[in-house]
C-alpha cells in the first residue's frame, strides 16, 4: 500500500498538527491535565492505604519513588489514550474556538492593532 493512497475516513477532515500550531498545543495541554489527574487519582489510592498500591514501606525514599512511578504511569496512560478525558476536552475547546472564529465581527476585527 502507497502513503498516497490512503484517504481520511467520511467525517473525518485534516488537522494541523504540527508542533506550533493551535490544534497541537490544546491536543498537548489536554493529554497534561489528563495526565495531571491520573497521578493525583493513584497518589490518593496509595496515600488511602497503608502499603500503597504498590506494596511497599512508607519512608522518604520509598514516597519519592513512588511518586514519580505515579507521574510516569499517569503519563503513559494519557499518551495511549488515557480515560478519554483528553478527547473530550480537545473536542470541546476546538469546537470553542471554531465559534469564536465564526462569530468575530467586523468591529472587533477592526480593534486589532496591526504593530
Amino acid at each position: 500500500m502507497e502513503i498516497s493512497s490512503l484517504q481520511l475516513s467520511p467525517g473525518m477532515s485534516p488537522i494541523n498538527t504540527a508542533p506550533g500550531s493551535k490544534h497541537a498545543k490544546i491536543a498537548g495541554a489536554a493529554s497534561q491535565f489528563e495526565a495531571l489527574l491520573i497521578g493525583e487519582m493513584l497518589k490518593s489510592v496509595r496515600e488511602s492505604s497503608d502499603d500503597g498500591w504498590l506494596g511497599g514501606g512508607s519512608d522518604s525514599g520509598a514516597e519519592s519513588a513512588y511518586g514519580i512511578a505515579e507521574n510516569q504511569l499517569a503519563q503513559t496512560i494519557s499518551q495511549h489514550g488515557g480515560l478519554g478525558l483528553a478527547k473530550t476536552i480537545e473536542r470541546a475547546l476546538e469546537t470553542g474556538n471554531q465559534t469564536d472564529d465564526q462569530t468575530t465581527t467586523p468591529a472587533r476585527q477592526s480593534a486589532v492593532v496591526n504593530p
